[in-house]
């Protein structure tokens, strides 16, 4: 199994080959979507939404990025693992970038880091990077700056505002980032900044154009029904499936009909209980 790098993403772009990147935020569905052949794993800061029940982002901190950071390496053999840098944590100077990246990669075990905006943190990027820590960028709808852009809405659909995007990109590429996420934007618009840059770009509710695509595990997978934005593909109703499980466990449990016997110990001797959990491991 050979590891995903970030040489291994640019090399997958060049051959024109498609990169696919998921959100985790534990070790259990790290190990889930690492032996699936998921390419790059995020730990996101939507974690805060999904995770923790938040209506945006933005409480979402850096001891917790850390902490799942570090639960999803646990999980991880080949996929790259990219820690997001939470609201906060960037913005107010290049000094405090730089030690909480290194923060990330060191006690989290993420592989890079990635950050949202454009040309106006280029430098940021630029100390990242010189202190040793891979950065993926992020532009289009940046979360983090929700209130800013005025609610999650499509960006770059004027001239000006595509203009902008793509000399972000291209800013973004300067500055040394190895791979640029872009989120709701007009397809035509990423797949010419996908051609623009040489560097990898991934996209999230942006078109088939990029040379891959980033997805929202919970999403993905349908866990909440009450969410269903336009560029989420569910692949399954996994939501429905737990709800229908537990509604069975509360009904045998309530009945009497589980534990049955097969689920129970008896006075004579038995396999050691930790052999019995040996294969999950």
């Amino acid at each position: 199994m050979k590891k995903v790098t970030i040489n291994t993403l640019r090399k997958m772009k060049q051959a024109g080959e498609r990169i696919t990147m998921l959100t985790a935020y534990d070790a259990s569905f790290a190990r889930l979507l690492d032996r699936a052949g998921t390419d790059v794993l995020l730990v996101g800061d939507s974690l805060g939404m999904v995770f923790q029940g938040h209506d945006s982002t933005l409480p979402v901190t850096m001891d917790q990025i850390v902490y799942h950071c570090a639960a999803v390496k646990r999980g991880v053999q080949r996929a790259h693992l990219v820690g997001d840098m939470p609201f906060g944590s960037y913005q107010a100077s290049a000094d405090e970038a730089v030690k909480n990246a290194v923060r990330i990669a060191a006690e989290g075990g993420a592989e890079s880091v990635k950050l949202e905006g454009g040309a106006e943190y280029a430098e940021v990027v630029q100390r990242i990077v010189r202190a040793g820590v891979p950065v993926m960028g992020h532009i289009g709808l940046t979360p983090q700056s929700v209130h800013k852009l005025g609610g999650y809405v499509v960006q770059g659909r004027s001239e000006e505002k595509a203009a902008r995007l793509l000399a972000d990109a291209k800013a973004l590429e300067d500055a040394g980032c190895y791979s640029i996420i872009l989120e709701m934007m007009p397809s035509e618009l990423s797949a010419e900044i996908a051609r623009s840059v040489s560097i990898p770009v991934i996209g999230i509710g942006a078109g088939a154009g990029c040379d891959g695509q980033v997805l929202v595990i919970y999403d993905l997978l349908g866990m909440n029904p009450d969410f269903s934005p336009r560029f989420v593909k569910k692949y399954l109703d996994l939501g429905v499936l737990i709800r229908d499980a537990v509604s069975r466990y509360n009904d045998e449990v309530k009945h009497g009909t589980f534990p049955a016997e097969e689920h129970s110990f008896s006075g004579e001797k038995q396999a050691p209980v930790l052999q019995l959990y040996s294969s999950v491991k």
